[in-house]
């Protein structure tokens, strides 16, 4: 992971060993550094992901709404949350 000198800071952290080595042996990595730094780096990825998809998927609840389209709800979910702000 390309990270340069002036970004990175001596950190000091109690962490609970196994988790760390079961993330290492997940992530396929060398140091426990590069684990973490990968493993931040995907929290992040994640959180950006998913609020793209939020954003996605309220356009197309907006849209829908304009064109008057209608949506079969095929799998039963739309029942179980139609009283959810979407």
């Amino acid at each position: 992971m390309a990270t340069t000198t002036k970004t990175r800071k001596d950190k000091h952290f109690l962490l609970d060993q196994s988790r760390l080595q079961q993330a290492q042996k997940i992530l396929g990595t060398r140091t426990e550094t590069e684990t973490v730094e990968i493993a931040l780096q995907r929290v992040i990825t994640e959180a950006e992901t998913d609020e793209q998809t939020w954003k996605a998927q309220e356009n197309f609840v907006e849209t829908a709404i304009k064109e008057n389209l209608v949506i079969e709800d095929v799998f039963g979910h739309l029942e179980k949350t139609e009283d959810k702000e979407i």
